[in-house]
């Protein structure tokens, strides 16, 4: 499978961004979809804003450097990756925090109902951020019987557009309009969307969303999150973390709040500001490369891992394809390996990410780990594999199957030393 690597690493048209990324060497990285990795410009960017607007603009640089408007700036610039207008989304704060405030938005845009409908398993967060909310009455349905779920009593719908665990999707467009059938309004979280997969939230008619910006964004460790509420709710909505950002006139210093227009709304304290550039200028990265080609290469990449295990089980060629369906990885069932995949295996209905069960599945990531394959784990038995494919080559895709493989085949990661869990999985 190495040669025909190399071949599709020939004909890709993205290749070159590849060398915009700073990466390890020895390192093949498939944990983009927890963690992206750092962009070169990033480091430029940060010493110019330490060094220069900080260093020695000062306090001059709110203004100068025009550091205020950093939220609206970086907001605009991820809103075509998600199908927005540029003013319909604002950068801010973290998923938790910014679906605390859209929680909140909802309930006032649906006053007299207080039901928000998700799923079990849904990521935890957002479980946690409906629960928390002590005006909130939470109901949750498993997939098949989502749409039935929805009835006059509920406010809102609160959903992972890409599923942290399975990379399974949600038909944003279907799910949207049967909310809205009923009334309720629909919250999106892009977690494991923006910059991966398409996303088109006015297109769907999409009401509010939230997106990280630390994953395919690669905007850093903790990086601000974005939030999006569509232009037909600016005048109506409000939220419940009213701080002196969101203020109408925050350096009027009043002493009555007065909510800024539209999403600025959405604000609450002051913009962190280096995390704020490096956001900046990964999102920028992204948004040269473009959502098509990502896409496109997304699939690629994940159909040709699922190519090269099958390959593995009988070291015979198979002929490549990229939508990995049908029953050839069944074969690995048979191979002693005991994976199974959960992903779904048409890679239009995945976000760029496969995922596999084990029941070893983090002996298994710490022993890849080991070899230089950084993938990640999710418990109790999912061994998670992310295809970021802005700096993936389809030569590291091949190396990766042959390192879970042999993992597989010899029993490696029975060793004492991948047992053993650390604090982050």
């Amino acid at each position: 499978m190495m040669d025909r690597a190399r071949e599709l690493d020939a004909a890709d048209a993205i290749a070159h961004f590849r060398d915009r990324f700073d990466l390890p060497d020895g390192v093949i990285y498939l944990d983009g979809n927890s963690l992206g990795p750092l962009p070169k410009a990033t480091r430029e960017r940060l010493h110019r804003v330490v060094d220069g607007e900080w260093g020695e603009g000062l306090i001059r640089s709110w203004n100068d450097a025009d550091w205020i408007g950093m939220p609206q700036r970086v907001g605009a610039k991820i809103a075509p990756l998600i199908g927005a207008q540029a003013h319909e989304v604002i950068a801010c704060d973290s998923v938790s925090v910014n679906l605390a405030k859209l929680i909140g938005a909802a309930l006032s845009l649906n006053p007299g109902r207080n039901v928000v409908l998700s799923e079990p398993g849904n990521f935890p967060t957002d479980l946690y951020m409906i629960q928390g909310d002590a005006r909130v009455a939470q109901r949750l349905a498993n997939r098949e019987a989502m749409i039935d779920a929805l009835d006059e009593s509920v406010a809102l719908l609160l959903l992972t557009h890409v599923h942290y665990k399975t990379g399974e999707m949600f038909d944003m467009t279907a799910l949207t309009k049967a909310a809205h059938d009923v009334g309720a309004i629909v919250l999106w979280d892009l977690s494991h969307s923006g910059g991966a997969v398409p996303v088109n939230l006015n297109g769907a008619g999409a009401d509010l969303a939230v997106g990280c910006g630390y994953k395919y964004l690669n905007g850093g460790p903790g990086a601000p999150a974005y939030a999006f509420v569509a232009e037909r709710h600016h005048d109506n909505f409000s939220q419940p973390l009213t701080g002196w950002m969101g203020h109408a006139q925050p350096f009027a210093f009043s002493d009555e709040y007065e909510p800024a227009q539209g999403v600025k709304r959405l604000l609450a304290g002051t913009p962190p500001v280096l995390a704020m550039a490096a956001l900046e200028s990964g999102v920028e990265l992204i948004a040269e490369i473009g959502v098509d080609a990502l896409v496109a290469k997304s699939r690629a990449l994940s159909g040709f891992f699922l190519d090269c295990l099958v390959s593995s089980v009988r070291g015979e060629a198979v002929e490549p394809r990229t939508d990995a369906q049908g029953s050839s990885f069944d074969k690995l069932r048979t191979n002693g390996w005991d994976l199974n995949l959960v992903s779904p295996r048409d890679p239009v209905a995945r976000g760029s990410q496969l995922s596999f069960q084990h029941e070893n599945a983090y002996a298994l990531s710490q022993a890849l780990i080991a070899r230089g394959v950084i993938g990640d784990f999710r418990d109790p038995d999912i061994l998670r594999l992310g295809f970021a494919p802005a700096y993936l080559r389809f030569v590291d895709i091949a190396e990766s199957a042959r390192h879970l493989a042999e993992v597989l085949d010899n029993g490696e990661w029975q060793e004492p030393r991948f047992q053993e869990r650390a604090a982050v999985t």
